[in-house]
Formats: C-alpha cells, sequence, structure tokens
C-alpha cells in the first residue's frame, strides 16, 4: 500500500500513541478514585435486591431506599461504636503481651523449655556448643535499627488504619448516592442502546445486576456466620482476643475460595503463640473446629447461599478468582465471580441463540 502523506500518517500515530499512554497515566493516578467508585457500585448493587424485596411488601420506593441506607449507617455506626473500641483494646493486650515476652524474664523461661525439648528429642547433639552459636548469633544483633523499624513499622499500619477508615466513609457516601440513585442511572444507560435493542438489552442488564446484588449478599452472609460463629467458639475455649479473630475470619470470608483457609490459619497461628492464651489446648481445638466449619461451609452453607446467586462450573470460580486477584487484588477477587457469571449469562443468551440462527 502506497501512503501519500507519511508526516500525517507518522503525525496521527504519533499522537494516538500520546494519547493512550495519556489515557494510561490518568487510570493509574485516579486508581484509588476508581477503586472506591467501583466498590461503590458493586455494594449499591448489593443493597438492590433488598430494596426490591421491600418493594414487593408495598413500600414505596423511597422508603425501601430509606430503610436500606438506615441499614447500611447502623451497620458502619455500629462497627465504629461498638467492634472497633473492643478490637482496639484487645490489640493493645496482645502488643502488651508480645512486650512481656520480649523481656528478659519472659525469654529465660521460653529459653530453658527450648533447651530441655532439645535435650529430649536430640540426646547426642552438643546442647552447650550450639548454644553458644545461638548467643553469638544474637549479639550481632542491632535492637537499635530493630527498635526503630517496629517503630516505624507502627507508625505506617497506624496511618494505613486512618487511611483505611476516610476510603471506607468515601465508600459509604459513594453506596449512599448510587442506591439512592440507581433507576435513574439504569434509565441513562438503557437510553443509549437503540430502541429496537433497549428490550433485549434491559433484560440482559437486570439478569446481571441481580446476579451481582444475589453475589454480594451472599458473601456476606458467609463472612457473617463466619464471624459469629468464630466469636462464640474462641470465647467458649479461651482464645486470645475472640473479637479482633472474629473480624479476621469475618473479612477473609468475603475472599472467594482461600478466604476462608487463609483466616483460619492466622487464628490457629495466634492461638499458638505462648503466652497469649489461658488455655494450651486452644490451637489445635481450633484447628479441628475450622477444618470442620471449611467442610460444612464448602458442602452445605455455601451452595445454598449462593446457588440463587450465580450458577457457574467450578473451574470458571477457580480462574475467575485468580485473575481478578491478579489484576485487581481482593477487589478483583471479589468481583471476578460475578463478571463471570455475567459473561456466561451473555454466553448463553446472546451468543449461542445467534450462531444457532445461522
Amino acid at each position: 500500500m502506497k501512503i501519500h502523506n507519511p508526516f500525517r500518517v507518522a503525525l496521527v500515530a504519533t499522537l494516538g500513541v500520546g494519547v493512550g499512554l495519556l489515557l494510561i497515566g490518568a487510570v493509574q493516578t485516579l486508581s484509588t478514585i476508581l477503586l472506591y467508585v467501583g466498590t461503590a457500585l458493586f455494594l449499591s448493587l448489593g443493597l438492590d435486591p433488598i430494596i426490591s424485596w421491600l418493594e414487593r411488601r408495598k413500600l414505596p420506593r423511597w422508603a425501601a431506599v430509606l430503610i436500606a441506607i438506615l441499614g447500611v449507617l447502623g451497620v458502619f455506626a455500629g462497627i465504629i461504636l461498638i467492634v472497633v473500641p473492643v478490637i482496639v483494646n484487645q490489640v493493645a493486650q496482645l502488643i502488651a503481651t508480645i512486650d512481656d515476652l520480649i523481656q528478659q524474664s519472659g525469654w529465660d523461661s521460653i529459653v530453658e523449655n527450648a533447651r530441655t525439648w532439645l535435650e529430649q528429642q536430640f540426646p547426642a547433639l552438643n546442647i552447650d556448643l550450639a548454644w553458644s552459636y545461638v548467643e553469638q548469633w544474637w549479639s550481632t544483633l542491632d535492637f537499635g535499627s530493630l527498635s526503630t523499624t517496629i517503630g516505624n513499622g507502627i507508625l505506617q499500619v497506624g496511618g494505613a488504619v486512618i487511611a483505611g477508615f476516610g476510603g471506607a466513609f468515601i465508600v459509604l457516601i459513594l453506596t449512599i448516592y448510587f442506591t439512592a440513585s440507581t433507576p435513574s442511572l439504569k434509565a441513562a444507560v438503557y437510553q443509549l442502546v437503540p430502541a429496537s435493542k433497549r428490550a433485549r438489552f434491559i433484560d440482559l442488564a437486570e439478569q446481571i445486576t441481580a446476579s451481582v446484588g444475589y453475589y454480594v449478599i451472599g458473601q456476606l452472609s458467609l463472612g457473617v456466620i463466619n464471624g459469629i460463629l468464630s466469636f462464640i467458639f474462641l470465647s467458649i475455649i479461651q482464645a486470645p482476643f475472640p473479637a479482633v479473630l472474629a473480624v479476621i475470619a469475618f473479612f477473609f470470608s468475603l475472599i472467594p475460595l482461600v478466604g476462608t483457609l487463609t483466616g483460619s490459619t492466622i487464628i490457629v497461628l495466634t492461638c499458638l503463640i505462648p503466652g497469649l492464651s489461658d488455655n494450651g489446648n486452644a490451637w489445635w481445638i481450633a484447628a479441628i473446629y475450622y477444618l470442620v466449619y471449611m467442610q460444612i461451609e464448602a458442602y452445605i452453607i455455601s451452595p445454598r447461599i449462593m446457588n440463587r446467586a450465580v450458577s457457574i462450573p467450578g473451574a470458571v470460580v477457580v480462574i475467575a478468582a485468580l485473575a481478578g486477584g491478579s489484576l485487581l487484588g481482593l477487589l478483583g477477587a471479589l468481583v471476578a465471580i460475578p463478571v463471570a457469571a455475567s459473561i456466561l449469562i451473555i454466553y448463553r443468551q446472546v451468543l449461542i441463540p445467534r450462531q444457532n440462527e445461522r
């Protein structure tokens, strides 16, 4: 093909590449804001089935939206006023306990127990020689810089917590706005579709948004069940800091596939730390409990809750969750499954019928 004006072609191509790079840079700069908006949209779609259920109970739209928003505000206020003080108190106890462990008197008993165990398990080992090497290595550690590093880490964690609460507040405000204006937002999007295809598009869009909404409700239900049961069980077995561990169980249960396993592992390892638990057997009792719970959740609770939300093959669930987590982290793992369900809806109801018509 002969190019009549190479300069103009090169200029247009250069401008196109520049615009593309500018858009990529803008998306990267606005990534946090886009994350807030995406999370708020996701949560507002989760509230939509609740509003629809209230409307079917003869409530007007404004009253259903008001009840849903008040419920969200109540949950947010409950977390701030009830859960956060308990967690802060128990985290302070955890820090104090760890501080006691690193004192010399605490280390003496730990060291003596370690020496006794090594002598029993390895009678042929020269414990004194091995311990001299350990003490020599210990003397080379720079605890001044270690303390500075720990202090900086605590400050960074504190800053991250404050930023997290600020982000949660922004997401809350956006969720309220999107929930109140969902019909108008949908109507504005539907007007962009040609009138001849609008009815079909509305039908598919309503199926997709309903699938996302039911998925959000189902995942939150799994998290609430795991959090409440964890708090009750961990309190019974006298595990350390049951409120903190219950919150960990709740948030990790929101992550598909590996969330419950990861949260359970963290809880069991916390129970295993010496001096934290009044019950020395708490860690293996918790391990047995979570092994049983994960089976019940996988085969009884989760199928009953999620069948109405998304109906997709297990292999697609695994691939979608892994891909979403790799691309967008936690939010990607959360939205990957409803996105996969939406793609399957389009595949089954649009692509397959078109192929059969040819």
